[in-house]
Protein backbone atom coordinates (compact mmCIF):
# COMPACT_ATOMS: atom_id res chain seq x y z
CA UNK A 1 0.00 0.00 0.00
CA UNK A 2 1.66 3.40 -0.92
CA UNK A 3 1.48 6.37 1.76
CA UNK A 4 1.57 8.44 -1.16
CA UNK A 5 -1.22 10.77 -0.90
CA UNK A 6 -3.77 11.14 -3.77
CA UNK A 7 -3.72 14.77 -5.41
CA UNK A 8 -6.88 15.87 -6.76
CA UNK A 9 -6.32 19.22 -9.05
CA UNK A 10 -8.28 22.33 -7.44
CA UNK A 11 -12.24 23.00 -7.98
CA UNK A 12 -13.11 19.36 -9.11
CA UNK A 13 -14.69 17.84 -6.23
CA UNK A 14 -16.80 20.95 -5.71
CA UNK A 15 -17.70 20.60 -9.48
CA UNK A 16 -18.76 17.04 -8.90
CA UNK A 17 -20.73 17.51 -6.36
CA UNK A 18 -22.65 20.92 -7.34
CA UNK A 19 -25.76 19.61 -8.73
CA UNK A 20 -26.72 20.28 -11.91
CA UNK A 21 -29.09 23.43 -12.85
CA UNK A 22 -32.69 22.86 -14.78
CA UNK A 23 -32.45 24.84 -17.85
CA UNK A 24 -36.35 26.02 -17.07
CA UNK A 25 -36.12 28.02 -20.77
CA UNK A 26 -35.09 24.85 -22.87
CA UNK A 27 -37.52 22.60 -21.21
CA UNK A 28 -40.70 25.26 -21.85
CA UNK A 29 -39.41 25.94 -25.36
CA UNK A 30 -39.31 22.45 -26.06
CA UNK A 31 -43.02 21.97 -24.56
CA UNK A 32 -43.89 24.90 -26.68
CA UNK A 33 -42.90 23.20 -29.73
CA UNK A 34 -43.92 19.73 -28.76
CA UNK A 35 -47.61 20.86 -28.54
CA UNK A 36 -47.24 23.40 -31.64
CA UNK A 37 -46.01 20.17 -33.58
CA UNK A 38 -49.01 18.18 -32.39
CA UNK A 39 -51.34 20.99 -33.29
CA UNK A 40 -49.82 21.08 -36.82
CA UNK A 41 -50.74 17.32 -37.00
CA UNK A 42 -54.30 17.95 -35.97
CA UNK A 43 -54.88 20.44 -37.81
CA UNK A 44 -53.63 19.70 -40.98
CA UNK A 45 -52.96 15.50 -40.99
CA UNK A 46 -55.51 13.80 -38.89
CA UNK A 47 -57.28 13.90 -35.28
CA UNK A 48 -58.45 12.15 -32.62
CA UNK A 49 -62.32 12.78 -32.59
CA UNK A 50 -64.89 11.86 -29.77
CA UNK A 51 -68.79 10.96 -30.90
CA UNK A 52 -70.76 12.40 -27.58
CA UNK A 53 -74.30 11.58 -28.85
CA UNK A 54 -76.76 8.94 -30.45
CA UNK A 55 -77.29 10.60 -34.36
CA UNK A 56 -74.99 8.50 -36.49
CA UNK A 57 -75.94 5.31 -34.78
CA UNK A 58 -75.43 2.23 -35.88
CA UNK A 59 -72.78 3.68 -37.45
CA UNK A 60 -71.04 5.21 -34.81
CA UNK A 61 -72.04 5.20 -31.03
CA UNK A 62 -71.55 7.59 -28.03
CA UNK A 63 -68.18 6.86 -26.50
CA UNK A 64 -66.08 6.05 -29.89
CA UNK A 65 -62.82 7.63 -30.53
CA UNK A 66 -62.37 7.80 -34.49
CA UNK A 67 -59.22 8.97 -36.39
CA UNK A 68 -60.68 11.93 -38.81
CA UNK A 69 -58.47 12.86 -41.50
CA UNK A 70 -57.75 16.42 -42.64
CA UNK A 71 -56.85 16.70 -45.70
CA UNK A 72 -58.99 14.61 -48.07
CA UNK A 73 -60.87 18.01 -49.09
CA UNK A 74 -58.26 20.37 -48.64
CA UNK A 75 -57.82 23.05 -46.09
CA UNK A 76 -60.21 25.38 -44.70
CA UNK A 77 -60.71 28.30 -42.39
CA UNK A 78 -61.88 25.30 -39.99
CA UNK A 79 -59.21 23.01 -40.33
CA UNK A 80 -57.36 24.29 -37.44
CA UNK A 81 -58.17 22.68 -34.23
CA UNK A 82 -59.71 25.51 -32.69
CA UNK A 83 -62.14 27.32 -34.95
CA UNK A 84 -60.91 31.18 -34.27
CA UNK A 85 -60.72 32.15 -37.72
CA UNK A 86 -63.43 34.05 -39.26
CA UNK A 87 -65.40 33.03 -41.95
CA UNK A 88 -63.01 32.68 -45.49
CA UNK A 89 -63.84 31.55 -48.91
CA UNK A 90 -62.54 28.58 -50.39
CA UNK A 91 -60.51 26.03 -49.71
CA UNK A 92 -56.68 25.36 -50.04
CA UNK A 93 -56.20 21.89 -52.58
CA UNK A 94 -60.11 21.59 -52.30
CA UNK A 95 -62.03 18.80 -53.39
CA UNK A 96 -65.78 18.34 -53.28
CA UNK A 97 -67.00 14.84 -50.75
CA UNK A 98 -68.33 11.95 -52.15
CA UNK A 99 -71.76 11.24 -51.01
CA UNK A 100 -71.82 8.69 -48.40
CA UNK A 101 -68.72 10.26 -46.98
CA UNK A 102 -68.93 11.01 -42.82
CA UNK A 103 -67.56 14.12 -42.15
CA UNK A 104 -66.73 16.75 -39.30
CA UNK A 105 -67.94 19.95 -39.46
CA UNK A 106 -68.40 23.40 -38.11
CA UNK A 107 -72.19 24.38 -37.65
CA UNK A 108 -72.66 27.89 -39.17
CA UNK A 109 -73.61 29.44 -36.10
CA UNK A 110 -71.03 27.97 -33.88
CA UNK A 111 -67.66 26.90 -32.97
CA UNK A 112 -68.62 22.79 -32.00
CA UNK A 113 -68.09 20.32 -34.61
CA UNK A 114 -70.82 17.99 -35.59
CA UNK A 115 -70.47 14.67 -37.13
CA UNK A 116 -72.49 13.77 -40.33
CA UNK A 117 -73.01 11.92 -43.72
CA UNK A 118 -72.82 13.43 -46.98
CA UNK A 119 -76.16 12.84 -48.71
CA UNK A 120 -76.37 15.72 -51.45
CA UNK A 121 -73.55 17.26 -53.76
CA UNK A 122 -73.97 20.81 -55.64
CA UNK A 123 -77.07 20.71 -57.95
CA UNK A 124 -78.51 17.74 -55.95
CA UNK A 125 -82.69 18.10 -55.02
CA UNK A 126 -83.09 16.50 -51.81
CA UNK A 127 -86.53 15.62 -50.37
CA UNK A 128 -87.86 13.46 -47.46
CA UNK A 129 -91.87 12.78 -47.88
CA UNK A 130 -93.05 10.40 -44.87
CA UNK A 131 -89.28 9.36 -43.87
CA UNK A 132 -88.25 8.34 -47.29
CA UNK A 133 -85.17 10.00 -48.74
CA UNK A 134 -85.40 11.05 -52.56
CA UNK A 135 -82.62 12.12 -54.35
CA UNK A 136 -83.35 14.21 -57.88
CA UNK A 137 -86.45 12.69 -57.58
CA UNK A 138 -85.43 9.14 -57.24
CA UNK A 139 -86.06 7.39 -54.03
CA UNK A 140 -83.05 5.84 -52.54
CA UNK A 141 -82.98 2.50 -52.59
CA UNK A 142 -84.09 1.41 -49.08
CA UNK A 143 -84.77 -2.24 -47.58
CA UNK A 144 -85.05 -3.50 -43.99
CA UNK A 145 -82.62 -5.60 -42.18
CA UNK A 146 -84.12 -6.15 -38.90
CA UNK A 147 -83.44 -5.38 -35.40
CA UNK A 148 -79.97 -4.89 -34.13
CA UNK A 149 -79.17 -4.95 -30.55
CA UNK A 150 -77.05 -3.22 -29.41
CA UNK A 151 -75.68 -3.66 -25.52
CA UNK A 152 -76.81 -0.72 -22.83
CA UNK A 153 -74.26 0.69 -21.03
CA UNK A 154 -73.98 4.44 -19.52
CA UNK A 155 -72.92 5.75 -23.27
CA UNK A 156 -75.90 4.05 -24.77
CA UNK A 157 -79.07 4.27 -21.75
CA UNK A 158 -81.75 3.91 -24.31
CA UNK A 159 -83.48 6.23 -22.58
CA UNK A 160 -84.87 8.80 -25.30
CA UNK A 161 -88.71 8.63 -26.16
CA UNK A 162 -87.96 7.03 -29.55
CA UNK A 163 -85.31 4.55 -28.16
CA UNK A 164 -86.55 3.74 -24.81
CA UNK A 165 -90.08 1.80 -26.42
CA UNK A 166 -87.10 -0.75 -27.49
CA UNK A 167 -85.03 -1.86 -24.77
CA UNK A 168 -85.10 -5.21 -24.05
CA UNK A 169 -83.89 -7.72 -21.28
CA UNK A 170 -82.24 -11.14 -22.89
CA UNK A 171 -82.65 -14.27 -20.64
CA UNK A 172 -78.92 -13.57 -19.45
CA UNK A 173 -80.54 -10.94 -17.87
CA UNK A 174 -79.12 -8.31 -19.83
CA UNK A 175 -80.19 -5.53 -21.33
CA UNK A 176 -80.30 -4.56 -24.86
CA UNK A 177 -81.30 -1.36 -27.25
CA UNK A 178 -83.30 -3.14 -30.04
CA UNK A 179 -82.87 -0.46 -33.24
CA UNK A 180 -84.64 -1.31 -36.25
CA UNK A 181 -82.29 -0.91 -39.23
CA UNK A 182 -82.87 0.26 -42.75
CA UNK A 183 -80.02 -0.79 -45.51
CA UNK A 184 -80.15 2.60 -48.24
CA UNK A 185 -77.77 2.73 -51.36
CA UNK A 186 -77.08 6.37 -52.38
CA UNK A 187 -77.11 6.79 -56.45
CA UNK A 188 -73.28 6.60 -56.53
CA UNK A 189 -73.76 2.77 -55.26
CA UNK A 190 -72.60 3.77 -51.50
CA UNK A 191 -74.55 1.72 -49.01
CA UNK A 192 -74.74 1.71 -45.40
CA UNK A 193 -77.23 1.06 -42.52
CA UNK A 194 -79.92 3.85 -40.48
CA UNK A 195 -81.27 3.97 -37.62
CA UNK A 196 -85.76 4.81 -38.31
CA UNK A 197 -88.10 4.50 -35.49
CA UNK A 198 -90.93 4.75 -37.89
CA UNK A 199 -92.98 8.59 -39.47
CA UNK A 200 -92.55 10.99 -37.32
CA UNK A 201 -95.04 13.60 -37.96
CA UNK A 202 -93.58 17.39 -37.65
CA UNK A 203 -90.10 16.38 -37.83
CA UNK A 204 -87.70 15.96 -40.53
CA UNK A 205 -89.19 13.18 -42.06
CA UNK A 206 -90.58 15.88 -44.20
CA UNK A 207 -88.53 18.47 -45.69
CA UNK A 208 -88.19 19.80 -49.47
CA UNK A 209 -87.68 19.48 -51.99
CA UNK A 210 -84.37 22.10 -51.87
CA UNK A 211 -81.80 22.02 -54.14
CA UNK A 212 -78.52 22.14 -53.00
CA UNK A 213 -76.64 25.51 -54.07
CA UNK A 214 -73.21 25.92 -55.48
CA UNK A 215 -69.98 25.30 -53.11
CA UNK A 216 -72.43 23.40 -50.14
CA UNK A 217 -73.50 20.22 -49.45
CA UNK A 218 -76.57 18.63 -47.78
CA UNK A 219 -75.98 16.69 -44.67
CA UNK A 220 -77.96 13.97 -42.19
CA UNK A 221 -77.21 11.95 -39.56
CA UNK A 222 -77.57 7.74 -39.91
CA UNK A 223 -80.31 8.00 -37.02
CA UNK A 224 -82.46 9.19 -38.67
CA UNK A 225 -84.93 10.35 -36.01
CA UNK A 226 -82.34 11.80 -33.78
CA UNK A 227 -80.51 14.28 -35.40
CA UNK A 228 -80.22 17.71 -35.56
CA UNK A 229 -78.72 17.88 -38.92
CA UNK A 230 -79.59 19.93 -42.65
CA UNK A 231 -83.34 19.28 -42.17
CA UNK A 232 -83.32 21.44 -39.07
CA UNK A 233 -83.12 25.01 -38.84
CA UNK A 234 -80.52 26.86 -36.04
CA UNK A 235 -83.21 27.42 -33.42
CA UNK A 236 -84.05 23.30 -33.44
CA UNK A 237 -80.18 22.89 -32.99
CA UNK A 238 -79.86 21.97 -36.87
CA UNK A 239 -77.73 23.21 -39.56
CA UNK A 240 -80.46 25.23 -41.21
CA UNK A 241 -80.17 23.31 -44.65
CA UNK A 242 -77.10 22.66 -46.28
CA UNK A 243 -73.69 24.19 -45.45
CA UNK A 244 -71.21 25.82 -47.43
CA UNK A 245 -67.92 23.55 -47.89
CA UNK A 246 -65.82 25.64 -46.16
CA UNK A 247 -67.16 24.17 -42.98
CA UNK A 248 -65.90 20.57 -43.29
CA UNK A 249 -63.06 19.58 -41.34
CA UNK A 250 -62.27 16.31 -42.22
CA UNK A 251 -63.08 13.04 -43.21
CA UNK A 252 -63.77 10.46 -40.56
CA UNK A 253 -61.68 7.22 -41.00
CA UNK A 254 -61.97 4.20 -38.35
CA UNK A 255 -62.56 3.85 -35.25
CA UNK A 256 -59.56 3.64 -32.66
CA UNK A 257 -61.41 2.03 -29.58
CA UNK A 258 -64.84 2.76 -27.65
CA UNK A 259 -65.91 3.23 -24.26
CA UNK A 260 -68.92 2.10 -22.19
CA UNK A 261 -69.09 5.64 -20.19
CA UNK A 262 -67.61 3.49 -16.43
CA UNK A 263 -63.94 4.70 -17.18
CA UNK A 264 -62.43 6.57 -13.80
CA UNK A 265 -59.92 9.18 -14.38
CA UNK A 266 -58.33 7.78 -10.70
CA UNK A 267 -58.88 3.94 -11.61
CA UNK A 268 -56.41 2.67 -14.50
CA UNK A 269 -57.89 -0.63 -14.33
CA UNK A 270 -61.18 1.22 -15.71
CA UNK A 271 -59.51 1.87 -19.09
CA UNK A 272 -59.53 -1.53 -19.83
CA UNK A 273 -62.28 -2.59 -18.57
CA UNK A 274 -64.73 -0.11 -20.07
CA UNK A 275 -63.46 -1.24 -23.44
CA UNK A 276 -66.48 -1.86 -25.72
CA UNK A 277 -65.14 -5.27 -27.59
CA UNK A 278 -65.49 -5.59 -31.53
CA UNK A 279 -65.84 -2.02 -32.44
CA UNK A 280 -61.35 -0.85 -32.50
CA UNK A 281 -60.98 -0.61 -36.19
CA UNK A 282 -63.85 -0.23 -37.41
CA UNK A 283 -63.89 0.92 -40.64
CA UNK A 284 -66.16 3.97 -42.00
CA UNK A 285 -65.90 4.38 -45.28
CA UNK A 286 -69.34 3.07 -46.75
CA UNK A 287 -69.33 -0.30 -49.31
CA UNK A 288 -70.20 -0.10 -52.84
CA UNK A 289 -72.99 -1.34 -54.59
CA UNK A 290 -71.78 -5.62 -55.05
CA UNK A 291 -69.23 -5.44 -52.80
Amino acid sequence: MSDTPELVAPGIASAKAAPKKTDWWAELKGIFWLVLGVLAVWSFVAKPFYIPSESMMPTLIKGDRLIVTKYPYGWSYVSPSFHVLPFIHGRLFGRMPQQGDVVILKPPMENSDYIKRVIGLPGDTIEVNRGILSINGVPVKRESRGLLKLPIDANLPCASPLESEHRVTESDGKAYCELPIFHETLPNGRNFDTVDFGYQPGSGDDYGPITVPPGQVFVMGDNRDESADSRYEAWQQGLGGPIPWENLGGRADFITFSYDGTTQLWNPLSWITALRRGRAGIDLHPARAGR
